[in-house]
């Protein structure tokens, strides 16, 4: 009789796939963490919802904020990969990473947005 492989977990002490896996857990860690907190303090989820959507103007600068920092360290990763790779297939992949990051980010803010009801038609 054959013994079925048993699943090993070493994969995950791997450095590769390891670490990027036990930095998306603490974000999400902290996320949960950021909300049961501010269940707490504000009393219900109700007022917490209420919470965010009056504070929705301070998120959205916060956003900006982060989105322009990543753009600004992008753009200098960007310049030292160009001069250390000039090529015309460089540039490419560039201009397709660029392209999918913005239609991204448009994506998640424009589903934010209708989500607020700002969108969509008032009922």
């Amino acid at each position: 009789m054959t013994r079925l492989p048993r699943w090993r977990f070493t994969w995950l002490i791997n450095r590769r796939i390891g670490l990027p896996l036990a930095w998306c857990g603490l974000i999400a860690g902290a996320a949960v963490a950021a909300n049961a907190a501010g269940v707490r303090v504000v009393g219900d989820v109700a007022g917490w919802e209420r919470w965010m959507r009056v504070h929705a103007g301070v998120f959205l600068a916060w956003r900006l904020c982060l989105y322009a920092i990543t753009a600004r360290g992008w753009w200098w990763m960007r310049q030292r990969v160009l001069m250390r790779e000039p090529s015309a297939e460089t540039r490419q992949r560039f201009i397709r990473i660029e392209i999918a990051a913005v239609a991204a980010i448009g994506l998640m803010e424009g589903s934010a947005w209708l989500q607020d009801g700002q969108g969509g038609p008032q009922p």
